[in-house]
């Protein structure tokens, strides 16, 4: 609270601290950024700098510590990362001019959601800003990428709000106040007033951002939830960069219906562009990523996590990948690609001109490549090519004026001047001219007054601290004219000013201050007629990303022999020699390819085999196969036709969920009924090892009434692998299932897993040679050999006939039975017969 007791300066920052209450707050203090209070020790505990203070409040040190202003994007960088809202405070007053504090004011709020810094980011991953409002069983979503401008909206059920952020990984949530988020994002929650997602201010609010009177014209009015959701997360967004989004072009509805479905356990298992530790490496966008541009990175991992269904957009990039493999053109293609720059976020920064020399010589040097990239895709005969070539604008005129404009190599940013290139603007030439004259005056000013003064060692000399001076030693300061004042003394030197190198100083320093203001606005000139163009530079940007991709495609086909999937829309999965895109890749030794077979009579396979023989291998490859299809990617195989396919569930592995306080069970149930429940016969279900976390009876039964609903009622294409050799008897029973198995042969005590899948059932599990492969001590395993047979023997004793796992766990017969079984009922009197069942009841207590 401003109190007497504080300096005007204190009372300043604390006026401005008191608006942003949540953030930490930079507040610029000539060439550093100072943080004060709780914020100067969060700061220093998060950036690892020393923390001091300053001055007094009520008795006690102020706590402090501060950044340099040249150095605070590696600052503001780790502050984000750690979850931090930064508010940035800038001096807007001329600090020589002002009578009490400078005047200043927070000119940008930074978060995790709202950083369009490139810097700041990660070149290669979009960082989006989402908000959601949910209203019965409805969640309206709407998320932004500010640093591209890209704006989308969508409508789910509730339910599927949790794949949703699975698939959108968003930097940062808005919530009305009250809301609650899944907690692996909690940290990045805000929790805004709720009136903010009032639904007609947040339309009024939308229309007014694209300059339309409603928003029929978006195709989205009719998303009312997700409107509401738009229309907050736009306004904090606006207020976080403390002005308009010029950039943000457009409100594009997002309909689920158009893509593959993967919930968040799919793509967990899958490891689509993070593996199950987290990572990127080993996923299937490490395998694909070999884009030649942030953008064209950026738009690869969107494709692969939201797949498209409409056979006609596959076929489109299909047709241009394929062209690219016919001709070998995709090198050629990817080396005129590779030099661009982040246009995407370049063009961003143009519009809300915060773009600095650098960033417009980038731009320059891509409008002047875009004429030879829009020749070569004319050359290309697929339909999308030529669509991206009309799409891809000319700008030569553009790049013609920022080359006159800005010179070859500027420096990063604006501050120290220099990249106004000569000949452009004659104002900033004249003041150029006098600024290099000093050179030559100097000269000829210490020639004259070291003849006038007789001393020979007489220096004249310029620092930007102290300015114009002429120097003579301490011995010959005696010497020195009437009309030198003192300017400087050092320990060995006196430096003084004349009248006339007075007057030449603030003549050469006012050129130079002009000049740096005149080359400022010339920058802040360019930007704004580089402005309108922005919409039209975007749509060049999104075409030369699905450029980038396209020719990945065809490099990572051509590169790792992939072929072209026939996606067709009668039921039908049908995989010729298919193979794992991650795991070919991370093994020296030759992946062994292998078909599947799925159609209208056959939907399910009950697969078996050893553990390590392959099954789960087997079993994900063919999901990332189709995945991959529906992105208009070639796919790992010698050939491939798919049928249509809505969803993909994966049920795979095991795991628990202690912070939700669900066992390994638990979560494997949980999963198991998400898809039991939302499959269709459309869907590729991946179901593995179902059941294996309870009693064996529970398990079975629990795997088997699973498989039979999907095989009876869904009628999804499954994928089942399981240890309980019973279920293969689902073959016998139910039409459209069928058995295969992983092949692997015994060797003494040995195993050698082929990998390769064969028609009908495994005959064991090689359960033992796995243990001995893993390391189980030797006497362990005699143990379990021993243990085995005789379990074994007491099932063949216990009841005659085929080997099972039923058998081998069954319990022995109970005695009630067994006496039940010897009882001539005819024989009995009356009396007899209430006796014995006194007795059965009796040993029934017992058993």
């Amino acid at each position: 609270m401003t109190t007497p007791k504080h300096t005007p300066m204190m009372q300043q920052y604390l006026r401005i601290k008191a608006e942003h209450p949540q953030a930490l707050l930079l507040y610029r203090m000539g060439d550093f950024y100072e943080l004060f209070y709780d914020d100067a020790r969060r700061a220093a505990q998060i950036l690892d700098i020393t923390l001091t203070s300053r001055g007094a409040s009520a008795g006690e040190p102020i706590p402090m510590a501060g950044v340099p202003v040249a150095s605070v994007d590696g600052y503001l960088a780790r502050l984000v990362k750690a979850g931090e809202t930064v508010a940035i405070c800038e001096q807007l007053g001329d600090p020589a001019a002002s009578k009490g504090p400078v005047e200043r004011a927070v000119v940008r709020v930074i978060s995790s959601g709202t950083i369009t810094d490139g810097h700041l980011l990660d070149a290669r991953k979009e960082n989006l800003l989402l908000a959601w409002v949910t209203r019965a069983d409805t969640a309206g979503l709407a998320y932004l990428e500010l640093s591209s401008g890209r704006f989308q909206v969508l409508e789910v059920p509730t339910s599927q709000l949790g794949a949703e952020l699975e698939r959108l990984q968003p930097a940062e949530i808005i919530l009305p106040e009250g809301g609650i988020c899944p907690v692996p994002w909690a940290a990045r929650v805000r929790h805004l007033e709720p009136w903010r997602f009032d639904e007609v201010s947040s339309q009024r609010y939308l229309a007014a951002q694209f300059g339309a009177n409603a928003l029929q014209g978006f195709g989205c009015a009719h998303l009312r939830l997700a409107l509401c959701a738009a229309g907050a997360l736009l306004a904090h967004a606006q207020e976080h960069l403390r002005g308009p989004l010029p950039h943000v072009q457009s409100l594009l509805p997002e309909h689920t219906r158009d893509h593959l479905f993967l919930d968040g356990a799919s793509r967990r298992n899958l490891e689509i562009t993070r593996n199950l530790q987290g990572e990127e490496k080993h996923t299937l966008l490490a395998v694909m990523d070999r884009t030649r541009t942030p953008m064209g990175a950026r738009l690869l991992r969107r494709w692969l996590e939201q797949p498209v269904r409409g056979r006609a957009e596959i076929a489109l990039r299909q047709d241009a990948v394929a062209e690219l493999m016919e001709a070998s053109r995709h090198g050629e293609l990817r080396a005129h690609l590779a030099p661009l720059p982040d246009l995407e976020r370049l063009l961003t920064r143009v519009a809300l001109k915060s773009a600095g020399p650098r960033e417009l010589a980038q731009l320059r040097d891509a409008l002047h490549a875009l004429p030879g990239l829009k020749a070569q895709l004319r050359q290309l005969q697929a339909a999308r090519w030529q669509e991206l070539a009309t799409a891809i604008g000319d700008f030569g005129e553009t790049a013609d004026w920022l080359a006159r404009a800005i010179v070859d190599n500027p420096p990063v940013t604006a501050r120290d001047g220099g990249f106004i290139r000569p000949g452009f603007d004659a104002e900033l030439d004249e003041l150029r001219r006098l600024t290099d004259d000093v050179g030559s005056f100097l000269l000829d000013l210490e020639a004259r007054e070291r003849a006038r003064t007789g001393i020979s060692t007489l220096k004249v000399q310029y620092n930007k601290v102290h300015g114009f001076y002429i120097e003579i030693s301490r011995a010959a300061s005696a010497h020195a004219p009437a009309d030198y004042v003192r300017r400087q003394t050092l320990k060995g030197a006196e430096r003084y000013l004349t009248p006339e190198l007075k007057a030449f100083e603030d003549k050469a320093l006012s050129a130079q201050s002009k000049a740096l203001a005149r080359e400022k606005a010339l920058l802040d000139g360019i930007l704004e007629q580089l402005g309108p163009l922005v919409p039209a530079l975007q749509a060049s940007a999104r075409a030369l990303a699905q450029a980038d991709v396209l020719a990945d495609f065809a490099e990572r086909a051509d590169a790792l022999n992939y072929c072209r999937p026939e996606m067709v829309d009668e039921p039908v999965l049908r995989i010729e020699s298919g193979r794992h895109p991650v795991v070919e890749t991370s093994i020296d030794a030759p992946f062994i390819g292998n078909d599947l077979d799925l159609h209208e009579q056959r939907r399910m396979l009950v697969i078996t085999g050893p553990n390590m023989g392959g099954k789960s291998t087997y079993m994900r490859q063919t999901a990332l196969i189709v995945l991959l299809a529906h992105t208009g990617s070639f796919v790992p195989a010698s050939r491939a036709r798919i049928g249509a396919i809505d969803q993909i569930f994966t049920r795979v592995g095991s795991s628990d969920d202690l912070a939700a306080g669900r066992s390994t069970f638990m979560v494997e149930m949980t999963e198991t009924a998400n898809i039991l429940n939302n499959a269709t016969a459309q869907s590729l279900v991946i179901m593995d090892e179902v059941g294996r976390g309870t009693s064996t009876f529970d398990g079975l039964s629990i795997a088997w009434a699973a498989a039979e609903h999907l095989a009876r009622q869904t009628r999804a294409f499954t994928l089942f692998a399981t240890h309980y050799f019973e279920m293969t008897e689902l073959a016998e029973q139910l039409p459209g299932v069928a058995n295969v198995h992983l092949s692997a042969v015994e060797h003494g005590h040995d195993v050698v897993f082929l990998h390769s899948v064969r028609e009908g059932p495994a005959s064991q599990s090689y359960g033992l040679a796995v243990a001995r492969l893993a390391g189980v001590p030797a006497a362990v395993l005699e143990r379990a050999r021993r243990k085995l047979m005789e379990l074994e023997q007491g099932a063949h004793r216990a009841e005659p006939g085929p080997q099972n796992q039923l058998d081998l766990f069954s319990p022995a017969q109970h005695p009630v039975v067994a006496a039940l079984a010897e009882l001539d009922p005819d024989s009995l009197s009356p009396r007899e017969a209430l006796d014995w069942l006194y007795r059965l009841r009796e040993q029934a207590k017992q058993g």
